[in-house]
Order: structure tokens, then sequence, then C-alpha cells
């Protein structure tokens, strides 16, 4: 099985990229998409001076809980960058959902929670709400996070997304939005924590 092949079986139909679409950003974005394959694993990424964006990871059945996934977040950490991923909001009908939430978290990942993520599916034309996860060396700051979320936005989820698909996803500023106050929310209660 292709590694194409590989992502479409784990990856609900809303979430996947065309694989003329993923081709074309590795042929002509290679500069900064990039495909990590292993007899066991596709980790698909973009690398940007700044960050990094996990757009997919998959980890064979067979070899889950042998620290694979481990390995391949520690690979990418070791960039020293940001690291930002998209993931589904748990599921409690879908275990799959909750162990990969619980994953992330084990490996140092927080919940975004001042940044707001919907965007129509060009595959089932159903708004599809997603999770943002980040990693920081440095502790970057959710704006930060947002920041260059719009970027990977614009760069990679809809680099030539009419040719694609026919029709084009949703402006940036629709799909991705900046919850200032939350934001704020979450600082206050951290220097709460600090005090205590």
């Amino acid at each position: 099985m292709n590694w194409y092949e590989k992502l479409k079986q784990y990856f609900p139909v809303e979430e996947m990229k065309s694989r003329e679409h993923m081709e074309t950003l590795l042929k002509e974005k290679g500069d900064v998409y990039f495909k990590d394959e292993g007899p066991h694993h596709v980790l698909m990424y973009a690398e940007f001076p700044l960050f990094i964006f996990i757009d997919y990871v998959y980890v064979s059945a067979a070899s889950r809980g042998q620290g694979l996934g481990h390995k391949l977040m520690e690979k990418m950490k070791e960039k020293g960058k940001p690291i930002i991923l998209e993931v589904e909001p748990v599921d409690y009908d879908d275990t799959d959902t909750e162990k990969r939430l619980r994953f992330y978290q084990r490996e140092g990942f927080k919940h975004a929670q001042s940044i707001g993520y919907t965007r129509k599916s060009l595959a089932t034309n159903e708004p599809n709400s997603m999770e943002i996860l980040y990693w920081s060396p440095e502790d970057a700051s959710e704006e930060q996070i947002y920041e260059q979320m719009k970027k990977m936005y614009e760069e990679i989820h809809t680099y030539k997304d009419t040719q694609f698909y026919g029709k084009s996803y949703e402006p940036v500023d629709e799909a991705i939005t900046y919850d200032e106050d939350k934001d704020n929310d979450d600082i206050l209660a951290g220097l709460e924590k600090e005090k205590a």
C-alpha cells in the first residue's frame, strides 16, 4: 500500500487533501513541504523558518505502542521550532480521537484555547471543526501560534485549491479566528498558578 492510501484509510475524508494536491505540494513547495515515510509510518509536514506544521501522522496499527510516534515527535522537536497540528475534537464514541489527544498531551502539546478553526470540507461541503495543538520550546504565545497558523493555511491548505477541487476554501480570516480574551484568561490563570 502506498503512502497516500495509508493516509486515506486512516484519516476521515473531510480532512484529506487530494493526492494531486499533496504531490504538487511535495514538488512545487519542496523547500517547505516534506514526506517522511517508513515501513510503519507516514509523516507529512511543512517546515517554515519560524515553525513546523504537522499535516498528517500515520503509524501502522501493528507498530502502535512501540514508541514510533514518540520518535517521530522527537525528530520534529529537535528542529527547535514551535510545532503546530490540527486534531479532531474528542468524540467519545470514537476512542481513536481520545487516544490521539492523550498521545499529544504526553508529548507536551498544549491545546490552543483562543484559536478557533473551522473550514468547510470541499469533499463533503460540511463545516469541519478542528482543535489546534502546539508544542513550543520557548513558550510561544497563542497569538504567535495563530499568526503562524494563518500563514500555513494560506501556503499549504489553500495552495491551488481551485485547481484541485474546482472550488476554493474560505478565506483565512473566516476559517481561523483568535479570541484575545480567552488567551488573556489563560495567561491570568497561569500567573495565579505560579503565585499559589
